[in-house]
């Protein structure tokens, strides 16, 4: 990983956010990003989002505000309900972070509320990475972490690239706002 001096800095100032947009292991996957609509992002993000919330249950099995912000996104998505419920919910994913005192798991908090917050803006993809990235570097150090970090990043790119070949082809309800989205 060649930004380690970076992220080791940003652990150093006790940032939370140890990857940004600049970050040179993302460059290639923020430009895949920038190629997709927003449907394909919401399916990517939908994927993507299972293994922070698995990871995030495994530490924290009673708490289930993550999950229902996760539910209520997908149905917002499907235009089963209006943002205002599935923006109650994310936020209320976010508070728990708050609660927390536990770098791994606020930061996995955050991907999960990031990546929901992507049916509303594309752009929101990015926070699911960068938080999700940043939970593995909390999780295994910043040395340890590299192969990770790697390895994560291509599954990201892996997983876009088939939403990107393949979002046409799932039939599901979309909201109004993601019905037309080509």
């Amino acid at each position: 990983m060649n930004d380690r001096s970076a992220v080791e800095a940003k652990l150093k100032k006790g940032n939370s956010i140890l990857f940004t947009r600049d970050s040179e292991c993302l460059q290639d996957l923020i430009r895949l990003i920038e190629l997709q609509n927003h449907r394909t992002l919401v399916l990517w993000i939908f994927d993507c989002v299972r293994i922070p919330l698995a990871s995030f249950e495994v530490k924290y099995p009673q708490e289930n505000r993550p999950r229902r912000a996760v539910e209520l996104g997908e149905a917002w998505a499907r235009g089963a309900i209006k943002m205002q419920s599935a923006k109650k919910a994310i936020l209320e994913a976010h508070a728990v972070a708050k609660e927390l005192n536990d770098k791994e798991a606020i930061a996995l908090v955050h991907a999960i509320g990031q990546g929901v917050s992507t049916v509303h803006v594309g752009t929101h993809a990015l926070g699911l990475v960068v938080y999700e990235l940043s939970s593995l570097v909390y999780k295994l150090g910043p040395i340890a972490c590299e192969t990770a970090v790697r390895d994560k990043i291509t599954y990201y790119q892996e997983r876009l690239l088939y939403w990107q070949d393949h979002a046409s082809r799932v039939s599901i309800p979309w909201a109004d706002f993601l019905s037309d989205d080509r």
